[in-house]
């Protein structure tokens, strides 16, 4: 089941800091890119396993804004870190204002684990033929909240996602 805004308001102070009310819409929370970013470096040729190391890919910077030109690829953080109970999980969605510039947020991990605690990574990609501004502090995405049956609590890999990544 969806957690619609009336409840969100009741239970959002406690999955996500900074909470902010004016960003919580009918069926889902507004999401805000943070200053960090996380830029492609090095080989062009990737080898997928399951084991990928995906920090040798990519070097942290803070910015205030990154430009995207058309078919560019980088990786964002949320502001917000999402601390889900054992029995609800997340959704993430682009904001169809910015998908409809061509603008993708989310490439294709849209899924949030029950039980997760951290700051959730954009997987952000221009698929327009326009150059692309994107500005710390702008709400690119939205979460929509869902509530299990039964419970779970995602232990894996990303448990703290890239945010413990090293500055370079």
């Amino acid at each position: 089941m969806i957690i619609a805004k009336t409840q969100l308001l009741k239970e959002l102070k406690k999955w996500v800091k900074p909470f902010v009310k004016g960003n919580v819409g009918p069926g889902s929370l507004d999401l805000t890119l943070s200053d960090e970013f996380y830029l492609s470096k090095g080989s062009s040729e990737v080898i997928l396993t399951e084991k990928l190391d995906f920090q040798k890919y990519y070097v942290k910077k803070k910015l205030k804004e990154v430009v995207l030109e058309p078919g560019d690829f980088v990786l964002g953080v949320t502001k917000e870190k999402i601390s889900l109970p054992n029995n609800v999980c997340g959704l993430l969605n682009g904001r169809s204002k910015f998908a409809r510039m061509g603008l993708l947020v989310h490439t294709t991990a849209s899924f949030i684990q029950p039980g997760v605690s951290n700051r959730q990574v954009f997987e952000i990609k221009n698929v327009s033929n326009r150059v692309l501004k994107l500005k710390a502090g702008l709400k690119v995405a939205q979460l929509t909240f869902v509530r299990c049956e039964g419970e779970g609590k995602y232990n894996g890999r990303f448990k703290r996602q890239w945010v413990c990544m090293p500055k370079k």
